[in-house]
């Protein structure tokens, strides 16, 4: 059967259907900027912050691949992937209400623990839903739009207690052990930003049905009828694997527990040995006739497509220095250079604030790029544009260690947000043009497993290393995953973006 082609969507269907992202960006913005300053505020120590931010990865690891794989068999009067986009808003929106109003540090956590959750469950399918509606040599221009919303929205809401206290006097301190009022209404609006963003794009978007899916694919009817999905995979090697990632788990360990190693790496180790115990349950769930669920899930990942291999390398590198960014900026600046350690005093509360103003910055420039990315992957390709933009990025953050002035930390920002533009494009656009269609939710929510393992080895090494081999210094964390970022556009270079550039 002869495939139709799927619709090129004008400036206003790309505009309603990543409107979305605006919520989810501020969402995002909020806890990025403010939640460490929470933390700190309710009596966290700086080595502990890292190990409070685990929440957050830990949840987009089950969360992300479970909803993807359960969006691409959804088909009810919503849509597909509309359904949970409408859940994981009102969810967000909730969290972002009663995160600043915590009564205690491990109420905060678990309310971390919520938020991601529901962020996660209302980003995966939008990223699906790009590759759902559009093809594939409008898929770099769709994903840029996104990173358009995700920038411009980071930038109001990474600067919403900036505004707050500099433009409407809402007061920016407040005792020992509370939030100050500026945070406080800052998640406020962002609640209701969220909510109201995500309902635009569900309201203002219709999604293409399984049978118009079909027809633009070349398929007569379903490939996968009622019943269990045709694969085959070999029970044996799926007991052998499982078996040794459940023993170097137990050794992992055995090892943290011997050498007194910090207890996020307990993560790591639980991981590994909980990863073997999926295998060998779903060998055996195989062996008794049942293909769907977690037997399906643990097929695909062991059979992900090669270049979505070599792409989930570069992101883990990547996503090492962004977590590290995200954990110790606020420390990092109101330290190193307002010279203050005190949530009480005013220099530290002007340093938090200028965090803010700087990840506007970073995102603005993002929102800026955004557009220019596209024209470049097309002149040359999408793996050199992503390559350049990481290394700009890596040395604009690794110099946030040399730079004493807090004024010229815009200049590293800048550097940063381009490969924060890049990094929000690139990478989706080419895993969108390798995965099938039938799988597209499950592979991104798959490839965000190589942004949250990276993130929590970042969360269960780098409170170590500041404690021990940084001596507190916490901007020495910002230059090592500057290295970082510059090591992941090395192994871009390796990826074979197998349609080019879109």
């Amino acid at each position: 059967m002869t495939s139709l082609q799927k619709p090129r969507l004008n400036f206003w269907q790309l505009w309603n259907m990543s409107f979305g992202y605006v919520g989810i960006q501020f969402g995002f913005a909020l806890q990025n900027a403010n939640v460490s300053r929470i933390f700190e505020t309710l009596g966290a120590s700086v080595d502990a912050i890292p190990i409070l931010w685990i929440a957050g990865p830990v949840t987009g690891l089950v969360v992300q691949p479970i909803v993807g794989y359960l969006s691409d068999k959804t088909w009810n009067r919503l849509g597909r992937r509309k359904p949970y986009f409408l859940i994981g808003a009102i969810s967000a929106s909730l969290a972002l209400l009663v995160m600043p109003n915590s009564p205690a540090l491990w109420f905060a956590a678990g309310m971390l623990w919520i938020m991601d959750a529901a962020i996660n469950l209302t980003m995966e399918p939008m990223r699906a839903f790009v590759g759902d509606m559009l093809p594939d040599d409008q898929r770099t221009t769709g994903f840029a739009v996104q990173t358009f919303f995700i920038g411009a929205s980071s930038v109001i809401g990474s600067l919403l207690p900036w505004l707050l206290t500099n433009v409407f006097n809402v007061a920016n301190t407040a005792p020992a052990g509370q939030v100050p009022d500026s945070v406080k209404w800052s998640f406020y609006l962002g609640g209701i930003v969220y909510l109201g963003a995500v309902l635009w794009t569900i309201i203002r978007t219709k999604e293409y049905s399984p049978e118009q899916q079909r027809a633009f694919h070349g398929e007569a009817e379903s490939a996968e009828p009622e019943g269990e999905p045709a694969f085959t995979l070999n029970p044996g090697r799926y007991y052998g694997l499982g078996t040794g990632f459940v023993l170097a788990g137990l050794v992992g360990s055995l090892v943290v527990h011997q050498f007194a190693w910090d207890k996020g790496l307990y993560i790591l180790s639980f991981g590994l040995s909980g990863y073997g115990l999926l295998q060998i349950v779903a060998a055996w769930r195989y062996n008794a006739g049942r293909k769907r669920g977690l037997v399906e899930l643990m097929h695909d990942l062991n059979n992900m497509p090669g270049p979505m291999k070599q792409l989930s390398l570069a992101q883990m590198f990547t996503w090492f220095a962004l977590f590290a960014f995200f954990i110790y900026a606020t420390t990092a600046v109101t330290s190193h250079h307002f010279g203050s350690t005190d949530p009480r005093s005013d220099a530290y509360n002007q340093g938090a604030n200028w965090v803010g103003v700087l990840m506007a910055v970073w995102n603005g420039v993002a929102a800026l790029a955004a557009f220019a990315l596209p024209v470049l992957a097309r002149r040359t390709s999408r793996v050199l544009t992503h390559v350049v933009c990481l290394v700009v990025g890596g040395l604009g953050l690794g110099s946030m260690y040399f730079v004493r002035d807090p004024l010229w930390l815009i200049a590293s920002m800048t550097a940063f947000g381009l490969a924060w533009a890049s990094l929000l494009t690139m990478p989706y656009a080419i895993l969108s043009s390798v995965v099938p269609y039938r799988k597209m939710g499950v592979y991104m929510g798959m490839f965000n497993f190589f942004i949250v393992i990276p993130q929590i080895i970042a969360a269960a090494l780098l409170g170590l290393l500041v404690r021990t081999v940084f001596d507190g210094h916490a901007v020495n964390a910002l230059l090592l995953g500057g290295v970082s970022m510059i090591i992941a556009a090395g192994l871009m270079l390796r990826v074979r973006d197998e349609r080019g550039a879109g």
